[in-house]
């Protein structure tokens, strides 16, 4: 009988939790049927269907065909930022906490032909090679109460920007211009900043290492652990041991004594156990980057080695004087929770699935799923770690007493 106390629980917790999301979307449409076809878009992003095409969603509402649905992401006027906003809102009430770590990173959307927008052979980290493809950029936030996605951007490469017949076809808004992936990610750690979202580190990959996002952060108080490549150059200042140098250099030359066993969280086969090395490079005052700001700041130099084959990564930090290597070390673990974002978004809320085009199709989609995605995480933690069945499950296990 416990199980299926357990069991309705969850089912009212889920039915609770899809009321409130699709309330704080309401006013985004002027129109009780667009928004009614709004929140059946986001019932079958969380339905059991693996693909999430307009056809799998439209015979999951009901409706004879899919033109409802993707209306919802072309042809209907609302604001896909406003949405944004609502997500990021949301995942701040439900899982906030002043020690969270803003996650940085890219994903790719695998597509063929040239029309959809942001479309191009691009090289992709998560694919490890160029492929035809749109690629996102995304910020997650990462705390001890869970994580979900607060930020998205299509990135627009220069063969979009410099053709404008061709952002014109795609519905590209004027004042959108290039930007680099690291001006896209930049531009998302000032929205949380001036959103007054709680976090105190930023963690990203080397794409996002180094620049205006390391000043960025440094004048905002905020601390990080930021990936660069291993030709990156360093150097310690009066007051600290001498050490001069790329990265990799440096590791190389690294005392054994250096290194120490260390975990940088759970994953999926436990520990994720790497050995880390930490040297301190400069004690610098915080009012040389905000005269609102006061205390000692480290500059420092973290490497990674894995255990099994030896290979190293490497990260620029910024913290308060005296952190330990543990917390620059569980940090960087936080980037785990992007990973595990896009690997749960795009298989179980397609993510990847969109069929749309233009500009705002792409964002109303991957705002929607967002959405979708912080649910399920407020479910998850309220439900203090028990990871939500999806409705589908739900019922067939109640249908089964």
């Amino acid at each position: 009988m416990a199980m299926v106390a357990s069991i309705e629980a969850t089912l009212e917790l889920w039915a609770s939790s899809l009321r409130d999301v699709k309330g704080r979307m309401r006013p985004l449409f002027t129109q009780d049927r667009v928004a009614a076809s709004a929140g059946l878009f986001l019932d079958g992003l969380l339905g059991e269907e693996r693909r999430k095409t307009g056809w799998m969603r439209a015979e999951a509402a009901g409706d004879p065909g899919p033109w409802r649905q993707q209306a919802i992401l072309g042809r209907g006027r609302w604001d896909a930022d406003a949405l944004r906003d609502i997500v990021r809102d949301y995942v701040v009430e439900h899982l906030s906490d002043d020690d969270a770590v803003l996650v940085l990173d890219e994903t790719e959307f695998l597509k063929q032909g040239h029309a959809s927008c942001g479309v191009g052979r691009q090289y992709t980290g998560s694919a490890g090679k160029i492929t035809n493809c749109q690629i996102g950029v995304f910020a997650a936030y990462a705390s001890r109460h869970g994580h979900a996605f607060v930020d998205r951007a299509l990135y627009l490469p220069k063969a979009w920007t410099g053709d404008p017949s061709r952002l014109k076809a795609a519905h590209v808004p004027v004042d959108v211009g290039f930007a680099t992936k690291p001006a896209l990610a930049l531009a998302m750690i000032h929205r949380a900043i001036e959103a007054h979202v709680p976090f105190a580190w930023v963690a990203a990959d080397s794409v996002y290492g180094f620049g205006d996002i390391e000043m960025a952060l440094r004048r905002a108080g905020k601390g990080y652990v930021l990936g660069v490549n291993a030709n990156s150059q360093f150097n310690s200042w009066i007051g600290k041991p001498p050490v001069a140098g790329t990265a990799a250099e440096i590791a190389e030359g690294l005392d054994p004594a250096a290194w120490q066993r260390l975990s940088a969280g759970k994953g999926t086969k436990g520990e994720r156990l790497h050995d880390w090395a930490y040297l301190e490079l400069a004690d610098l005052e915080a009012a040389e980057y905000d005269e609102h700001s006061s205390g000692l700041w480290t500059r420092g130099l973290l490497i990674r080695r894995h255990v099994a084959d030896g290979e190293l990564a490497f990260f620029t930090t910024w913290c308060p004087a005296g952190t330990p290597i543990e917390t620059l070390v569980q940090v960087e673990g936080r980037r785990w929770a992007i990973e595990d974002s896009f690997e749960t978004a795009k298989n179980e809320l397609g993510l990847d699935h969109n069929e749309t085009r233009s500009w705002h199709g792409w964002h109303r989609h991957v705002s929607l799923v967002m959405l979708a995605f912080a649910m399920m995480s407020a479910i998850r933690h309220k439900a203090n770690g028990a990871i939500p069945a999806k409705r589908g499950v739900e019922a067939r296990a109640l249908n089964r007493r």
